[in-house]
């Protein structure tokens, strides 16, 4: 019996010894083996990839042109939502009269102008043969009295090529903090919203809004106080009608109603994809459309503050932010027009407002193009 007992010890520590002297064997040759591979694959590395990216370049080219109107024509979005990226309708020369009195405007002929990307910073541009004050404003998507308040020009005659223009990121002016400045000292000498300092990405200012001595300011459609003569046109304001207002359609049978009442403070802009509708009475916000809520609160640390966000099931949504109170719950299935909560200042608000915006497949709209 103990023989039996040694023989198969014996058989089973042949066993393992055999089993590991085959293991290594195989894994240095697995190893050899990866090594060659990896030698090849180095050595072809490389071979193949201008050709890749020429090839997506290619592919990036043709999806440009199929979606930029390119061949006369304008692309699927634009001619559907001609709101997304539209220019600010207060430089839209044509304005038709509303019959209560309200301006407005037919934004079924406007379309996107994109003509650099967004920028921070001022740049310097040196002016070329055939330049004009509007080439220029046109080519960088500002406005002619930008350029002129930025460069001191009195005469838009008097641009010459070889001459440096100073060039801002967006239609306005700038400022220099000064000790004593605040927010909203600021936004009154230019006649600008401190909201729009606020939203503009690139100002850099913190949730208290404190400002910092020497930090350059844009100001959004700011005006120098200096101006006196000629006075700047002035532009037409728009007035929200509120809840009562009548159902304005939208692509794809979608309607909508003006969720409160108020003067319009901030338009649609690149780096603000809604417009801000101002009253200091703090109304109730009401649902532009009936939707589920999708969002009702504040969950997280973004700028909104409380907000109501509403799936209107047919590809629309719609955002109500900086709200003091909110009347709905997530799940909840509300009506057109039913109040979802009450206009407030939460989140980095300088005032009591309503932000709104509109997306469409998760696209941004300007809500002036769909509300008349």
């Amino acid at each position: 019996m103990n023989s039996l007992t040694d023989d198969l010890k014996a058989l089973l520590h042949a066993l393992i010894w055999y089993s590991k002297l085959k293991i290594k064997y195989f894994a240095h040759r697995f190893e050899t083996f990866k090594n060659l591979v990896k030698e090849l694959l180095m050595e072809g590395r490389g071979a193949h990839q201008k050709r890749f990216w020429h090839g997506s370049i290619i592919a990036l080219l043709i999806v440009g042109i199929l979606t930029s109107g390119t061949f006369g024509g304008q692309s699927l979005i634009s001619s559907s939502y001609p709101g997304i990226g539209g220019p600010d309708p207060r430089f839209v020369t044509a304005y038709e009269p509303f019959p209560n009195g309200l301006i407005i405007q037919d934004f079924q002929d406007t379309h996107t102008n994109i003509s650099v990307k967004p920028r921070a910073e001022i740049i310097e541009y040196p002016v070329e043969s055939g330049d004009t004050i509007s080439s220029i404003a046109s080519k960088f998507g500002i406005s002619q009295d930008t350029i002129k308040w930025a460069n001191d020009i009195t005469n838009v005659n008097s641009v010459k090529p070889g001459q440096t223009l100073k060039i801002l990121p967006e239609t306005g002016v700038t400022h220099t903090v000064k000790s004593g400045d605040t927010l909203e000292s600021v936004a009154k000498k230019y006649s600008a919203e401190p909201q729009a300092m606020v939203d503009f990405p690139f100002n850099d200012i913190p949730d208290d809004f404190s400002l910092k001595v020497g930090q350059v300011l844009i100001v959004p459609d700011g005006t120098p106080p200096q101006i006196a003569t000629p006075k700047p046109k002035p532009q037409p304001k728009y007035l929200a009608q509120g809840p009562s207002s009548p159902a304005f359609s939208a692509p794809g049978g979608a309607q909508f109603i003006w969720p409160a009442g108020g003067g319009i403070t901030q338009y649609y802009a690149w780096y603000h994809p809604g417009v801000d509708i101002a009253n200091r009475g703090a109304p109730g916000i009401a649902a532009t459309d009936g939707g589920r809520v999708m969002v009702a609160g504040w969950p997280d640390s973004s700028g909104y503050g409380n907000r109501v966000i509403l799936d209107h099931g047919n590809g629309y949504t719609s955002l109500y932010a900086h709200l003091s109170n909110i009347y709905v719950s997530v799940g909840q299935t509300v009506s057109r027009g039913q109040l979802i909560g009450q206009m407030g200042s939460t989140g980095r608000s300088t005032g009591t407002h309503l932000h709104l915006e509109i997306h469409f497949k998760g696209v941004a709209l300007n809500p002036l193009a769909i509300l008349k």
